[in-house]
């Protein structure tokens, strides 16, 4: 692609290389747009006589048509491709969702090519009409072979990012404190709350228990007869893992330990368990303070019903400090 000065009169099909505005300051014509026989006139119009052109020549794609194939094959899910100007094109969120990116998919198409593409972080709550993702062409055009090399990646190792949207979950809570569960409730309640409050949901079940072994057990189990999206467990006592009484009421009705220990601050002390498929979060000091700690990480996801795994608790290390 070469750029060059021509005249307005021979500039119809060409691609504009600036930006042009009215002596008022008022945008006339983007960058990156192609001249219509309509734009030429309005040019005229305006006074202009020469203007900055290119041309796409072969085995080139235009930006806006090699950024829109790579939206297409990148996101799935509660996804809506909006088309901006300059050779980018933004995906949205349509409804209340948990972002999901393949990260080291996502290197490889930044590396590889004349288009990158950034996004939410990984497991990220989003808002429906949010903005979740961009992708951006170098200026004007894209090698047809560099932009089929990225399309055939995409194709073959699928999508880069999902928006699982969070549609109707369930929150079963149980509050324990060694003396009386009503204390905890008092505590925390008003902070779980505001937590919940971020991702447009409530408490459909809460349960307050004494903490001991056999007592908090008989509490999970209640909460889980309804079959709940996720658990949460907000305790007054620091926990000791698998071997406080929380730990071991998890392991005493049947449930999977998944993880102890999160490489997140605040929230070193997480527990995560899953009775069945229902995930059973205990993290205690993560409850007593409304400011972002590792629940916050991890709750969208099991919000939108994905299973976090042990593995991807373990990968929250990078950006972890929070605080």
């Amino acid at each position: 692609m070469k750029a060059q000065t021509v005249d307005v009169r021979n500039s119809t099909g060409r691609v504009l290389c600036c930006t042009i505005f009215r002596p008022s300051g008022k945008k006339l014509l983007a960058k990156g747009h192609v001249l219509s026989e309509e734009d030429v006139r309005l040019l005229e119009s305006e006074g202009m006589q020469q203007v900055w052109v290119t041309e796409l020549e072969e085995g080139e794609v235009g930006e806006d048509q090699a950024v829109m194939a790579v939206a297409t094959e990148m996101g799935c899910g509660a996804v809506e491709i909006r088309l901006a100007a300059g050779g980018r094109a933004n995906l949205f969120a349509t409804e209340d969702c948990c972002v999901l990116v393949d990260d080291e998919l996502l290197k490889q198409i930044n590396c590889t090519s004349s288009i990158v593409i950034a996004t939410l972080s990984n497991l990220a709550y989003a808002k429906a009409g949010q903005r979740i993702a961009t992708v951006k062409s170098a200026p004007f055009a894209v090698a047809e072979a560099q932009l089929e090399a990225v399309l055939m990646i995409l194709r073959e190792r699928g999508p880069i990012l999902q928006a699982r949207p969070i549609r109707n979950p369930s929150i079963a809570v149980l509050y324990t404190d060694p003396l009386s569960g009503e204390r905890a409730r008092q505590l925390f309640e008003n902070i779980m709350r505001q937590r919940l409050d971020r991702f447009g949901v409530t408490a459909n079940y809460v349960l307050a228990t004494v903490e001991d072994e056999a007592s908090v057990a008989r509490a999970l189990q209640h909460l889980l007869r309804p079959k709940p999206t996720v658990v949460l467990v907000a305790s007054t006592t620091a926990p000791a893992g698998p071997e406080d009484a929380v730990g071991r009421a998890i392991v005493q009705i049947g449930s999977h330990l998944e993880r102890f220990l999160a490489p997140v601050e605040p929230g070193n002390l997480l527990l995560l368990a899953y009775k069945d498929d229902v995930p059973i979060v205990s993290a205690p000091g993560c409850f007593r303070s409304a400011k972002p700690n590792v629940v916050d990480l991890i709750l969208p996801p099991m919000l939108a019903r994905y299973r976090v795994s042990g593995w991807e608790v373990a990968c929250l290390g990078h950006g972890g400090l929070l605080a």
